[in-house]
């Protein structure tokens, strides 16, 4: 696991992780003193955290969980992003912060829906996710 002011990344999985700014992503969306909480998780363990939490049987890509109005967390299934990439015409590493951008949002107060879209956007061009 490796700390950084306020954000913890950690890795269940025997993926390796992508290399991308995740602190910096963060803080643009979140704010320095936002307390998050990265968690790459096994197909196995998403689905358990997708029907505990929200009632759903499928295995997702992404999960957010606000925990507070100033820490949250972000689960992102690894085995699901490499079968999804391709569908949005992005590579594994690009897709995975595709995610951890919407996620960001989500834990943000954002719905889905045009603003949302927007922002993601907005962000993912700073970052060179397109």
């Amino acid at each position: 696991m490796r700390d950084t002011d306020h954000f913890s990344i950690s890795n269940t999985t025997k993926g390796k992780l992508p290399r991308l700014p995740f602190v910096m992503m963060k803080e643009k969306v979140l704010g320095k003193n936002y307390e998050l909480s990265l968690v790459f998780v096994s197909p196995a363990k998403a689905k358990k955290l997708n029907l505990e939490y929200r009632k759903k049987t499928y295995v997702p890509n992404i999960l957010s969980f606000p925990l507070n109005d100033s820490s949250g967390e972000i689960f992102i299934c690894l085995d699901v992003a490499k079968k999804e990439a391709p569908l949005y015409d992005l590579n594994f590493e690009k897709f995975v912060g595709y995610l951890f951008i919407h996620g960001l949002f989500h834990l943000n107060g954002m719905e889905h829906g045009s603003t949302m879209e927007k922002s993601e956007k907005k962000l993912r061009t700073l970052f060179d996710i397109k």
